[in-house]
């Protein structure tokens, strides 16, 4: 009679287990599903508007290129942000730290700058990061920039603070946010600037791990991050024949180029920022 009960409650806890699996696998999915879904409306015409300004200058570069610092919006600081502080450092190094300006069009905030003979568009999203790939394909349809050369910066749990790296294309590997712009652009061949934050200590969930700010000790080690993220995106910016914009000497030197031509760039730029 015990080993009945045995078998029953075993067969009992079997069947829970499957269902409760089943559930969370169930949840996940359509956690997946809702996200494309909300992506999709993001993108239908009902979103988009019904004139849209292009800034002429940008169409006149035979190269162009889009760098996204992927992250959430009213979050800057914390770990799951990190690529918005990279994007910021990015700006700084180019001189163009005082020129983001709201797009609605493309929900979210832009610059327009060079690198050398490469025009670039800096992108800090306004969308939560799991549906951020809407902004992104909408500023990739209105520079014309094509999936290739578009740079997604974000943060990479299996990387330890202090290393970063590039990333050629392939899966989002569990990243919501780079999962979305791959369904938005429906492309994976975006280059990736992985950043690490390495995983929680302990108990902590990654949910509130990489929603938390960076401690006083590990921000030291994120100011060196800032720095060698920004001299490798401008090594990926640069034309393959010009090695010296991967500096920081050379960025220096486009920055004070791009100061240069700006008297004459900026009013068509101006009167295109007041028309959206």
């Amino acid at each position: 009679m015990s080993r009945i009960k045995k078998d029953s409650f075993v067969s009992k806890l079997g069947r829970f287990l499957t269902r409760f699996i089943y559930q969370i696998l169930n949840f996940v999915t359509m956690r997946r599903v809702l996200t494309r879904v909300i992506n999709r409306v993001l993108m239908s015409e009902l979103f988009a508007p019904s004139t849209m300004t292009f800034e002429a200058e940008i169409h006149s570069y035979g190269r162009r290129k889009l760098v996204v610092g992927l992250g959430n919006p009213g979050m800057e600081g914390t770990r799951h942000s990190v690529g918005m502080a990279v994007l910021g450092a990015l700006a700084a190094r180019l001189g163009a730290a005082d020129r983001w300006r709201g797009d609605r069009h493309v929900a979210g905030e832009v610059i327009l700058s060079e690198v050398q003979d490469t025009r670039v568009v800096l992108l800090r999203p306004r969308l939560l990061m799991n549906i951020s790939g809407a902004s992104v394909a909408k500023a990739a349809d209105k520079y014309g920039i094509k999936p290739e050369d578009i740079l997604l910066v974000h943060d990479e749990l299996d990387k330890p603070l202090g290393k970063m790296s590039i990333k050629h294309g392939g899966s989002a590997r569990g990243h919501n946010g780079v999962r979305s712009c791959v369904d938005c652009l429906q492309s994976d061949v975006m280059l990736r600037l992985r950043v690490g934050i390495g995983r929680p200590a302990g108990k902590t969930s990654v949910e509130r791990h990489v929603l938390s700010r960076f401690t006083s000790e590990e921000q030291k080690v994120l100011d060196s991050v800032l720095v060698q993220s920004v001299d490798l995106l401008l090594s990926q910016l640069s034309p393959p024949d010009s090695q010296s914009a991967s500096s920081p000497a050379g960025a220096r030197r486009a920055a004070q180029h791009r100061k240069q031509r700006e008297p004459s760039a900026s009013p068509p730029e101006d009167s295109a920022a007041a028309r959206s």
